[in-house]
């Protein structure tokens, strides 16, 4: 299978997929860390692809998003973007409304929790 198919699976197969500098449990750059946090903190469940482990992936994910930066978020299959979205779509809750219609389970006062922080 070449890395765009796998990729697409990865995509089409899970409800959430992060690809990112290392894993959910440890990120290996700032980025990825910070979107990573994000999802673990509002409880989040998605699947966390780490592009170092995988240089076609690593650059196939560039390719396949027409995205040139790591990290990269999908949700049902739709690219959201990297970190810089995540994060305002976080702050001014698009991305609580996303998740929530498109049936991903997320815990609100965590959301809710960022946001009052960063006001």
């Amino acid at each position: 299978m070449s890395a765009q198919e796998t990729i697409q699976k990865t995509v089409d197969d899970n409800d959430v997929v992060l690809f990112m500098k290392g894993t959910s449990q440890m990120p290996q750059c700032g980025f990825s860390s910070k979107v990573a946090g994000i999802l673990n903190f509002m409880g989040v469940e998605y699947l966390d692809v780490n592009v170092l482990a995988d240089q076609d992936i690593r650059q196939g994910i560039k390719d396949f998003s027409d995205w040139p930066t790591i990290p990269q978020l999908y949700v049902k299959g739709e690219f959201v973007g990297g970190c810089d979205i995540v994060i305002e779509m976080t702050l001014s809750g698009e991305l609580d409304q996303m998740l929530a219609d498109k049936g991903v389970a997320f815990d609100t006062e965590k959301a809710d929790q960022i946001r009052a922080a960063n006001v």
